[in-house]
């Protein structure tokens, strides 16, 4: 009887004591198509006898009709869970597995093996301290046994288990373990992982996976269990700094004010100095508070509410950090971009940018570079596409506390998240800060907005006009200006064709080039806003997301979005330009509305149905809107 069975069976107490105890090692198995992770997952579990026996019932019976293994146990069925895994054999999904021995506790991530499913092996690496990189003796180093190495090293995991299973289908040769492994140590060490243990097993008999087994008198080294509960993973993370970012301002009444968020890394006690960034003030702990009461110190990894002995401004998302080692604060970053969506990414749009508990707009451009992570060259490009990698600079709409990737995974990995779904759509992380972010200030001046615009009599604004080409934005705008440019007001027109005659000649049509297009024009017209003008823009702007990136630039009120809605069949009908004659003959390609998408506003300010009304009409309709919202002072 082992030492935990006897534990249970006399002294629960002292069980759980010490299970609590036991440290905790987090992995993933990855590698290629059928190496045999799920088998040797499944191995593990059954051999730690954390299989119960309802569970090892259906084992048997799903083994009996739809397992591989002619009726005996097939432990892949204990991993792979989704129904199309079971059917074809294979991993999709992210699987997480716990289990236990005397000495270690243990998470597991089964990672799949296919291409189109690299996200979801880089999100069960995220989080990992070793991989198991699992290699069929038979077919040897494969395309993604090299694909998933470069994304284990790229994750800042360090250790490696090199696990060269199937030993059984090439009769157990020495020989063939050895040239495997000095093929994998050459390729290994040029990404960096010099911590690689090689192991010969059988997941499926169960040689050197816990028990040594008589079949392999040649090896010498540890079983991979025997790894497993002995490797001393990086540093511990309570060597580090102490950090911790702020996941909720805990005030339950007037005479408490606590901080709460989980030691990312360090030590922290009372009196002990803290710095809070990004603000950069100063302070000193005062309680480390717990449910179960106030403790001496708290340790990376503990979850805690610190209170502090000043009353300093600090919000969710900020980093309490030591005084003396604090980490750097910047809003510009270049990094490594994992894109996870089928819609592409585009430079130049904006996304949320999450770190840490800090959720913040953030815009990737330019893109350096795409690595191919099958050999790791570097190509040029335009965007990502699913399961891209990339390296881009980053820019953010204000300053946050960071480290380097290499330094801290909480406060150097990221998520992008689209803004229109709130799905998300990208992983990343951060390498240093761009210098240029340091040497750039804003410079304050005397003459403001509001003083300009009184200086104008009148409340400086944009008024965005968006349709499909064709619908008439153009001839209401300068409708609309002329009657207001009448009334003695400021105005410009910002028109799109006219800006791709100069700004904008180097855009094309393709989307990234649209985002580039609007982002431009946005930034064009927020300066004018601030100059007290009254803006209009005309542009079809087809995506919602640069239209919703422009509105954020100015101030609440100040954006007024015009819909031109004219139905694509009336625009095609006018065809002023003939362009939708060319698009529908295949020489203009990107055409919005023939073979490019248009995503008409949800809730403009103004529709204008140009089926009911006349341009004239119209420019009176936008001028009114303008008169209601009190942007036009006195006549």
């Amino acid at each position: 009887m082992s030492q935990r069975a006897e534990l249970i069976a006399t002294d629960i107490a002292a069980y759980l004591d010490a299970h609590e105890r036991k440290s905790l090692l987090r992995f993933i198995t990855c590698g290629s198509v059928d190496d045999g992770k799920s088998t040797l997952i499944g191995r593990l579990l059954y051999e730690s006898k954390m299989i119960f026996d309802d569970q090892l019932a259906a084992l048997e019976a799903d083994s009996r009709r739809i397992g591989t293994r002619g009726g005996e146990l097939d432990f892949a069925l204990l991993v792979d869970g989704l129904a199309a895994e079971r059917e074809q054999g294979i991993t999709i999904d992210v699987a997480y597995r716990y289990f236990s021995t005397d000495r270690r506790k243990f998470i597991v991530a089964d990672t799949p093996g296919h291409e189109q499913y690299t996200r979801n092996m880089v999100t069960g690496a995220s989080t990992a301290e070793l991989a198991v990189i699992l290699v069929d003796a038979r077919k040897g180093l494969l395309t993604q046994t090299r694909r998933h190495s470069y994304l284990v090293s790229l994750l800042g995991i360090r250790d490696v288990v090199l696990a060269i299973n199937k030993m059984d289908l090439v009769d157990y040769a020495e020989e063939r373990f050895a040239e495997l492994e000095a093929e994998y140590r050459r390729f290994a060490a040029r990404l960096g992982l010099d911590r690689v243990q090689a192991i010969p097993l059988s997941a499926v008999h169960g040689d050197n996976v816990l028990e040594r087994g008589s079949r392999m008198p040649w090896y010498a080294g540890p079983t991979l269990m025997e790894h497993l509960e002995t490797v001393e993973t990086a540093a511990a993370a309570t060597d580090r700094p102490f950090r911790l970012p702020v996941q909720w301002v805990n005030r339950p009444d007037a005479g408490f004010r606590g901080f709460a968020g989980q030691v990312a890394s360090g030590v922290i006690r009372p009196g002990d100095r803290l710095r809070v960034l990004p603000s950069g003030c100063e302070c000193r702990v005062a309680r480390i508070v717990t449910r179960d009461g106030d403790l001496p110190e708290a340790v990376a990894g503990q979850s805690v509410t610190l209170t502090l002995d000043t009353e300093v401004d600090v919000a969710r998302g900020d980093v309490l950090a030591a005084a003396d080692c604090p980490p750097e604060v910047a809003d510009q970053f270049e990094g490594t971009i994992i894109w996870m969506h089928d819609e592409p990414m585009l430079p130049g749009r904006t996304y949320w940018l999450k770190i840490g508990a800090q959720t913040v707009a953030a815009m990737i451009s330019p893109l350096k570079h795409r690595i191919d992570v099958n050999t790791q060259e570097r190509a040029p490009a335009e965007r990502l596409e699913l399961n891209d990698i990339g390296v881009g600079e980053i820019e953010l709409d204000r300053a946050i506390a960071f480290e380097p990737y290499a330094q801290s995974r909480v406060l150097g990995g990221f998520i992008l998240i689209d803004r229109m779904s709130n799905q998300t759509v990208g992983a990343g992380l951060l390498h240093f800060a761009l210098r240029r972010a340091q040497n750039v200030h804003w410079q304050a001046l005397d003459v403001d907005q509001a003083t300009r615009s009184r200086q104008k009599l009148q409340k400086s604004c944009v008024v965005w006009f968006t349709g499909l080409s064709g619908a008439g934005k153009s001839t209401i705008a300068n409708l609309a200006e002329r009657r207001l440019v009448a009334q003695g007001r400021h105005t410009y027109l910002l028109d799109g064709d006219n800006l791709r005659h100069g700004l904008n000649k180097d855009l094309g049509f393709t989307a990234q080039d649209r985002v580039e297009n609007i982002r431009r024009v946005a930034e064009v017209a927020r300066l004018m806003v601030d100059a007290g003008l009254i803006v209009l823009v005309s542009f079809i702007s087809p995506f919602r997301a640069e239209r919703r990136m422009a509105r954020e630039l100015v101030a609440d009120g100040e954006f007024i979005e015009v819909f031109v809605d004219t139905p694509l069949e009336v625009a095609e009908a006018r065809d002023v330009k003939g362009l939708y004659r060319k698009a529908r003959a295949g020489q203009l390609r990107n055409f919005t509305g023939i073979d490019s998408p248009y995503e008409a506003p949800e809730s403009p300010e103004l529709r204008i149905d140009t089926a009911a009304m006349s341009s004239e009409a119209a420019a009176e309709a936008v001028v009114e809107q303008l008169a209601r919202r009190g942007m036009l002072g006195p006549s």
